[in-house]
């Protein structure tokens, strides 16, 4: 059975002639299916159509002889003139053959199309995955430092208690060695003029359990300190507070501030010093007055 030509072959599969002959030419005439394969390639170049600057391997217009296009008809055999007619039940087979063969080009490529757009989703899916999980790590810092930072102010918080605690032992040992003794066990002092002693009767009761208090402190120069205590800490440590952040220069040899409450006046003694805050009626809140001692 005679065959078509390659040129023949693909005008009947439906592809302009130009087309035709231009894939033929740029592929160096090596088959229809390597102008197949330059067809589907480039039939979306908008140039796909204009005609070739140069001619490539053969004239344009002209068969190529069996040796350029390789097919069966030995060198010297006429492509054109002289080649067996097809009946039309041949040229059906064989149009029917280069369809077949186009259909698998087509699939082929859709394929590798597909393919080519999976690999491009999963690294997108990819990328995503890992911007993902910087973010979290980046949350995951976060949170740490910032419970780092909580950690270290609460030591910070327990350091500088543990350290008004040690002041108080320390000024505690002090005044017992001063005095010969206990503090507890030491007579009062003499009650300034126009203070009230201190009395029992004159504490209000306490009609409920508190567990902290807060105190104002007013200093001579018109300003004041704010703190919370324990409602079972010592007077002494209010006291103590308050020579720390007066603003007086550290270090020097300074006697205990006196204090005193607002309504009723009243001075609070050394002995007041040992007794809680609960005991002395400054729970939950109370408002003392810092004046400088008597000298003696």
């Amino acid at each position: 059975m005679a065959e078509l030509t390659a040129l023949e072959s693909l005008i009947e599969m439906g592809f302009p002639r130009g087309r035709a002959e231009k894939a033929l030419a740029l592929t160096g005439n090596q088959g229809i299916e390597a102008a197949m394969d330059w067809l589907m390639e480039h039939e979306d170049d908008p140039d796909v159509d204009e005609p070739l600057a140069t001619p490539l391997g053969h004239v344009l217009g002209r068969e190529p002889t069996a040796s350029e296009q390789g097919g069966p008809e030995g060198p010297g055999s006429a492509a054109g003139e002289g080649k067996p007619t097809l009946s039309e039940e041949e040229r059906q087979e064989q149009t029917k053959r280069m369809l077949e063969l186009m259909a698998q080009k087509q699939r082929e490529r859709e394929e590798r199309e597909e393919r080519e757009a999976l690999e491009r989703e999963r690294q997108r899916r990819k990328q995503g995955q890992e911007l993902s999980a910087a973010r979290q790590r980046l949350q995951e810092d976060e949170m740490r430092r910032a419970a780092e930072e909580r950690r270290r102010e609460k030591a910070e918080e327990l350091a500088a208690r543990q350290r008004v605690r040690e002041k108080i032992e320390r000024d505690k040992a002090e005044r017992a060695k001063k005095y010969g003794g206990s503090v507890g066990s030491r007579p009062s002092p003499p009650t300034e003029p126009g203070a009230v002693p201190s009395s029992p009767s004159q504490e209000p009761p306490t009609k409920r359990e508190y567990d902290q208090c807060r105190i104002q402190v007013r200093l001579p120069d018109g300003t004041s300190l704010t703190q919370t205590f324990r409602a079972r800490e010592q007077l002494a440590a209010v006291r103590l507070y308050v020579e720390l952040h007066r603003g007086e220069e550290p270090g020097g040899d300074q006697d205990p501030v006196q204090l005193l409450s607002g309504f009723p006046r009243r001075a609070f003694s050394e002995a007041d010093m040992e007794r809680p805050l609960q005991e002395l009626g400054l729970v939950p809140s109370a408002v003392l007055i810092v004046a400088k001692k008597c000298p003696s």
